[in-house]
């Protein structure tokens, strides 16, 4: 596809509901969402919001294009999703049904941000229709029918089809733990295998305890016991066993080399956020999977490192914490936006 001349090609851009507009736009038009969504929005807001959209016709479109995904979601056209947005649409116009559950939604990407790209209503789809899912801060543990149990991290997503010769759990998104009957009680382990299929690859537990987490573009497996067999999707004759102790990152096509699992990757397991010398930008951006809406932090302080235990069950304490062992500002636009910027 060629840019138009106009462009400044080093911009970063964005295909978006079938048009070319700068990357930014789409992440300011969800940001708006979020705010407007919350009935927190003041009238000089919205003011603010009608202002923006007509200074560019790039925050028109990724605004229309917002406009079409709330409306498919709450089941209706376009313009009603409008009238439920727009302070200056007639009032008898059809409203959506419940903000705050629109605002819920957003935890599993059908309009939010991830690394400046709008998600797909297909992803959203498949999230919301799995036979398990967990919604951004929510954790669930539920038992199998073999015994297995498997516990949902943070917006989570998996399906399970069991039949007479396999046992096969599918993570949609996010990441699970399982334990197998077998290893849990010391029981006869069952005769068919259990797998576990990502996007990249399919992980065989030989009787075993471990961790899968699904990433955009590859995925990881961390044994805690026993161990675990992985084929890749697309180079099935490359496979690896993952002995415990061990954690291994692979796509579709290639293998990592399995390094020793750290406390940090295992820390949601105990209700926790280890941080170890971690870099604020990318603590905040595992903080973000626990909170719906927007987390923004600024890159100028995206450096900064730092230590610490933190408990996922507050995550209000966490970012109140922030300000006191580094030199940040913690912003609440509203409970569904909020920003790191330097305190300086």
């Amino acid at each position: 596809m060629t840019l138009p001349d106009s462009r400044d090609v080093s911009v970063p851009m964005l295909l978006v509901g079938g048009r070319l507009i700068k990357a930014a736009a789409a992440d300011e038009a969800a940001e708006w969402l979020t705010l407007l969504m919350s009935d927190e929005a003041t009238q000089e807001e919205k003011q603010r919001w009608q202002q923006w959209r007509e200074a560019d016709p790039d925050h028109e479109h990724a605004w229309s294009h917002i406009e079409a995904v709330t409306g498919w979601l709450g089941g209706m056209q376009p313009q009603a999703a409008y009238g439920a947005l727009s302070p200056y649409a007639q009032s008898n116009t059809p409203k959506l049904p419940g903000r705050r559950k629109m605002i819920s939604l957003l935890s599993f990407g059908a309009i939010a941000i991830s690394s400046g790209a709008l998600v797909s209503r297909s992803s959203f789809w498949q999230r919301r229709t799995a036979d398990y899912h967990t919604a951004a801060g929510e954790q669930r543990s539920l038992t199998l029918d073999d015994g297995t149990v498997v516990t949902l991290n943070t917006a989570s997503a998996i399906d399970v089809r069991f039949d007479a010769h396999a046992r096969v759990v599918h993570l949609v998104a996010g990441e699970i733990a399982l334990l197998t009957r077998h290893a849990a009680a010391g029981a006869p382990a069952d005769p068919r295998p259990l797998y576990v299929y990502t996007a990249q690859g399919r992980i065989q537990a030989l009787g075993t305890h471990f961790v899968v987490r699904q990433w955009d573009g590859h995925s990881t497996v961390a044994v805690l016991q026993s161990a675990v067999d992985v084929v890749l999707t697309d180079n099935p004759a490359n496979h690896r066993v993952v002995q415990q102790g061990e954690r291994l990152l692979f796509t579709s096509t290639s293998l990592g080399a399995p390094v020793p699992l750290d406390e940090q990757a295992l820390g949601w397991l105990k209700g926790q956020i280890i941080a170890d010398n971690i870099r604020l930008g990318d603590f905040m951006a595992e903080l973000a999977r626990y909170l719906p809406g927007i987390v923004r932090c600024d890159p100028a302080i995206a450096d900064l490192r730092f230590s610490g235990v933190f408990p996922l069950n507050d995550i209000d304490r966490i970012l109140a914490t922030l300000p006191s062992v580094l030199p940040v500002r913690v912003q609440l636009r509203t409970r569904y936006w909020v920003t790191l910027t330097s305190a300086e």
